[in-house]
């Protein structure tokens, strides 16, 4: 005749003393508890393996797992063997799927996200990124696991930005979160990208922004560029390639009178008369303003030279000499490449200011210099008298170069 286990009570198990050895209390189903001689009450359960072999789980002390919770487990236990699942086995999986998860936290992805992006990177820039993670994002979900972090949990990282009044900036790190968990995703770590997501749930930047590509929608940018740049006049692809490289106003460019053109000494500097603050009398200093051509754009201006260099302007209309042209050839390219309402002539500064800063890692006093901003505060007015004139000759060419590095044209001081 079977031995007939009695169910345990709350009350047996609190009663029960240790004793020199362990001993155990059946509670049925494989279930029991084991009072050790230190006095503590192990919940265990026994159970026989697929080959026969018989095997134990641990379910916790009796002071952390309710004898309620203790059969729920044991049940939860014997489903799985009802199934043909060795819960052993489904623990062992289950516990190392948590470890997991714990050594990739958000941080631990990033850098490692970071670290195989340096080689594409200048070392402004990774600086530059890995700084603003710590600052921004680390220390609110540095040590998350990145499989579970979901939307609502990245629309608060960037709106802790948005407070500080930085929305670019929110913006950006929203960019790099993004590119972040497309990096977990094709390595293995996650299954999901939230950031597309927060799309609209973000604040809009300033009003009035003219339509401009991001720096990740460059490459792509350059290469249908490159399909109808043979086709173009001379005077529009310099032009086309000017407003990129430099990222002066539309009408500074367009114009440029031959007069402020120095090819000798490869020097460009805009009268004040002719800068946005000029034209509307604010410019009360009378600051000239100096473009810093790459050795690229010298390069073309010399080759533009030999077609417009007897006319009083860069780029000549083409009905009437004696006035500069629009940016309509602008325009019109942009059309043809397909880019019609994703971008504009001006949309080329805010491109350049997302590269700048966000690639190459400039501070943002410098390039707002070079794209003649306006100061507005006491700080500005010191950064527009030290006009940090060596430091945008430096970042013009870097970044010449990197456009030419996107586009995989090889330079000829490498």
């Amino acid at each position: 005749m079977p031995k007939i286990v009695l169910p345990l009570a709350d009350k047996t198990i609190k009663n029960a003393k240790a004793k020199d050895r362990a001993y155990k209390l059946a509670d049925g189903g494989g279930l029991y508890l084991e009072v050790m001689p230190t006095g503590v009450k192990l919940w265990r359960m026994k159970f026989k393996q697929a080959n026969g072999k018989e095997s134990r789980l641990s379910f916790g002390s009796y002071d952390e797992v309710s004898l309620a919770e203790a059969r729920d487990k044991r049940d939860a236990a014997r489903k799985q063997m009802a199934g043909g699942v060795d819960p052993a086995q489904a623990r062992r999986i289950e516990k190392q799927q948590k470890a997991t998860l714990a050594s990739n936290t958000f941080e631990a992805v990033a850098r490692e996200w970071h670290a195989n992006k340096l080689d594409s990177w200048q070392p402004r820039t990774a600086a530059n990124i890995i700084h603003r993670l710590e600052v921004d994002v680390f220390p609110l979900i540095g040590r998350h696991p990145i499989a579970e972090i979901k939307a609502p949990v990245i629309l608060d990282v960037l709106r802790q930005i948005e407070k500080r009044g930085a929305l670019d900036m929110a913006k950006r790190q929203g960019q790099v979160c993004g590119q972040v968990f497309r990096y977990a995703i094709a390595s293995g770590k996650a299954d999901t990208d939230p950031v597309p997501s927060l799309r609209g749930a973000l604040k809009p930047t300033m009003g009035g922004h003219h339509a401009a590509i991001t720096a990740d929608d460059l490459p792509d940018f350059l290469k249908a560029f490159a399909k109808i740049e043979g086709r173009m006049f001379v005077p529009t692809k310099v032009m086309f390639r000017l407003m990129m490289m430099t990222f002066v106003r539309t009408s500074e460019l367009t114009e440029t009178p031959w007069s402020e053109i120095d090819l000798v000494n490869e020097s460009w500097v805009i009268d004040w008369h002719r800068m946005k603050m000029g034209k509307k009398k604010v410019n009360p200093r009378k600051v000239n303003h100096h473009v810093f051509l790459p050795r690229q754009g010298w390069e073309l201006l010399r080759e533009l030279h030999t077609i417009t260099g007897g006319n009083q302007f860069l780029f000549p209309n083409m009905r009437d000499h004696t006035k500069p042209a629009t940016n309509f050839g602008i325009l019109a390219a942009l059309k043809r490449m397909g880019y019609a309402g994703k971008m504009t002539g001006h949309g080329f500064r805010s491109l350049a200011m997302g590269v700048i800063k966000e690639r190459l890692g400039y501070r943002h006093e410098v390039v707002d210099r070079q794209l003649s901003h306006a100061s507005g505060d006491a700080y500005g007015e010191a950064y527009d008298r030290a006009l940090f004139l060596d430091e945008r000759r430096v970042m013009m060419q870097e970044y010449a170069d990197y456009l030419d590095a996107v586009a995989g044209v090889k330079s000829e001081l490498s």
